[in-house]
């Protein structure tokens, strides 16, 4: 495949079959974990093979191409449109979501539903994963998160503390280059060593982050007999801002990809473009892709594209993994595919929350304390809208810029749920479909064409105002991931089946915040619009009142990490407790999803793990040097051009 570089170079990685050669690692999974992964290890010597379910090709530059060609046609814009229908690597999608009655499990879609809660559980399965279509917010977890069980008798401590990650979420801020001034995110406990600045300069809140501040800023609110004032507070930022010249003591901060319009290929300044869910125009936002275009460039990772695992394989005496099998499929069209087989003296399992326990209990491979797939956690996400007395600005600017974060931690979680709150820019598109149904109701009901009706559209957008409350969700056995062979795909890969309930505890959260935002419109002058519709696939009532709940996307929890053996699936590591060579990263292992987004967790513990990689590869046996082997046998390579 043809990938362009920073620095201009172009390669080629010709994926083909994995023979008989035994790596260091076999990592299955393209994303931001799987990718961070491999280029560590690489650049310690190490040989590695990723195995990706989306096709080679997407990590070229026309591919990033094709991808904007079928969003900018796309009718319905969704977070998967720009992303092809691939049958044999199917992908989840907000659109698939339908109301879960009780005993009738939903098979419509790839994820089958057995509720009793019904999710718009979506994830992107192509090079990049997730990190194609995400929003780019990089908050990290308090350091009261980690303790959730030992502060406040909910969900589940961790085996680490802030400290033990901190370091690691200052290299995953440099990896993704992290937009952000520590003087915003030093709060609720967020601390960052002295002399620490973020790779680029904050970005700026937007006009209308600046219209919800003027009322709001200073806001009191009591919770749990403790007073606080509200503040708009910007969120750090996985895209291309103004490069620090502070950054590493003053060494300053270049960016992979840059930062100037002569750059689009790898990746412009951000422009404030509003679709940066589900892509950038100009790459200005980070994806995975572009940090494993870099690991593809040592001779020592190589790449099988349209590889889906199917089974991983354990020796029965030794519990060790011995291999990944896999089914490698012709094209996303074609029902034709071979099966093949990887070998290496680790495996990491680096999907996600849910096809990493669906691989795993497709395998058999249940867990010894039966937690596999087990305390599945999301974000639940309550939307509230109304109307501004004034135009705001609505739809300029990326996705979120800033939000309210004062309510993330502190003692009331003894009995309801934290949220971080963001200010969307995209006015009311999540809930209500916002500009297209806005353009739908001046035409249809109220006759409007030409002048009147472009008018019109401004009026509508640009005063409307969209809170979004992310309520944490604790982890319980209950909600869980589970196979079935009587569903699967087209290539014979038994589908995930999510069993999925909202506790009374984030509902207490979710009745605060809806209060809350009834608060914040009032002393904005807004008109309040929202109502919550009872035929909506995510109605759920709670004290005598309904509200429509979302998912975040941010999925964790379903191979939890911990200290002990009998209540956690991995270790502080990420390594499997019953597989010494088996490593499940990602968001799976997290004891608590909190109130942040996942992926600069993701990202800081998969670089923690990297660690503890190399210190077993070098106890075990001495590293094997592949490309000579694998160029005789056809393998994996990269030639320039």
């Amino acid at each position: 495949m043809f990938v362009k570089f920073p620095e201009g170079e172009a390669k080629r990685t010709d994926p083909t079959t994995a023979g008989g050669v035994v790596y260091d690692a076999v990592i299955v999974g393209g994303g931001i974990a799987g990718a961070l992964i491999a280029a560590r290890l690489g650049a310690a010597g190490k040989s590695v093979l990723i195995l990706d379910a989306g096709p080679a090709e997407d990590l070229t530059l026309r591919g990033y191409e094709s991808y904007l060609d079928r969003f900018y046609s796309a009718t319905n814009k969704d977070n998967q449109s720009p992303y092809p229908v691939n049958p044999n690597a199917p992908m989840p999608r907000g659109t698939d979501a339908r109301r879960i009655f009780p005993g009738v499990p939903d098979s419509s879609a790839y994820i089958v539903q057995s509720g009793p809660f019904a999710t718009d559980t979506t994830y992107t399965r192509v090079l990049g994963g997730t990190t194609m279509h995400w929003e780019a917010k990089t908050p990290r977890m308090l350091p009261e998160d980690f303790q959730m069980r030992s502060l406040y008798g909910e969900g589940a401590d961790w085996p680490l503390t802030y400290e033990d990650l901190a370091p690691y979420y200052n290299e995953a801020e440099y990896e993704i280059g992290v937009s952000a001034d520590v003087d915003d995110q030093s709060y609720l406990g967020i601390t960052f060593d002295d002399d620490y600045v973020f790779p680029m300069q904050g970005l700026p809140l937007s006009y209308l982050d600046q219209v919800v501040a003027r009322d709001v800023d200073g806001m009191p609110v009591e919770l749990d007999g403790v007073q606080r004032e509200l503040r708009v507070r910007p969120w750090p930022q996985g895209r291309n801002g103004v490069p620090n010249p502070a950054y590493n003591g003053g060494e300053g901060y270049v960016p992979e990809g840059a930062v100037s319009t002569y750059q689009v290929e790898v990746g412009e300044r951000c422009q404030g473009n509003n679709n940066c869910v589900p892509i950038c125009p100009v790459q200005a936002k980070y994806h995975a892709g572009k940090t494993l275009a870099r690991a593809l460039q040592n001779p020592q990772v190589h790449l099988v594209g349209q590889a889906v695992a199917y089974k991983v394989h354990v020796d029965e005496h030794t519990g060790r993994v011995t291999e990944i099998e896999y089914r490698r499929y012709d094209k996303p069209d074609s029902a034709h595919f071979t099966t093949e087989r990887a070998r290496s003296r680790l495996f990491v399992l680096a999907a996600n929350a849910v096809e990493n326990p669906r691989l795993m209990l497709a395998s058999g491979l249940r867990g010894s304390n039966g937690l596999m797939g087990r305390n599945f956690m999301d974000h639940a996400y309550l939307l509230a809208w109304a109307r501004l007395p004034e135009p705001a600005g609505t739809f300029r600017g990326t996705n979120c810029t800033g939000g309210i974060t004062e309510l993330r931690g502190g003692r009331f979680r003894r009995r309801q749920a934290a949220f971080s709150v963001d200010i969307h820019n995209d006015g009311w598109g999540w809930a209500r479909g916002a500009p297209m149904s806005d353009l739908a109701d001046l035409v249809d009901a109220g006759g409007r064409y030409g002048e009147s009706l472009r008018q019109g559209l401004v009026d509508r957008v640009s005063t409307q105002l969209l809170l979004a409350f992310m309520v944490e969700v604790p982890a319980n056995p209950s909600n869980r991931v589970t196979v079935d062979p009587a569903y699967t795909d087209h290539l014979g890969n038994m589908r995930p089946i999510l069993t999925y309930d909202i506790p009374d505890y984030t509902m207490r959260g979710v009745a605060y915040a809806r209060q809350l935002s009834k608060r914040i419109f009032a002393r904005l002058g807004a008109e309040d619009h929202t109502q919550y519709d009872p035929s909506f696939w995510g109605y759920a009532v709670y004290g005598g009142e309904g509200y429509e709940i979302r998912g975040g996307n941010h999925l964790a929890g379903t191979h939890m990490m911990g200290h002990d053996r009998s209540m956690s699936v991995v270790d502080k590591d990420q390594r499997s407790w019953d597989h010494e060579n088996l490593y499940l990263v990602g968001g799976g292992s997290m004891p608590t999803v909190s109130t942040s987004n996942v992926t600069l967790t993701i990202a800081a513990l998969s670089l923690r793990s990297v660690r503890a990689m190399l210190d077993q590869l070098a106890k075990e046996s001495a590293p094997i040097r592949v490309t000579s082997e694998a160029r005789a046998q056809g393998l994996p390579r990269e030639v320039t051009l």
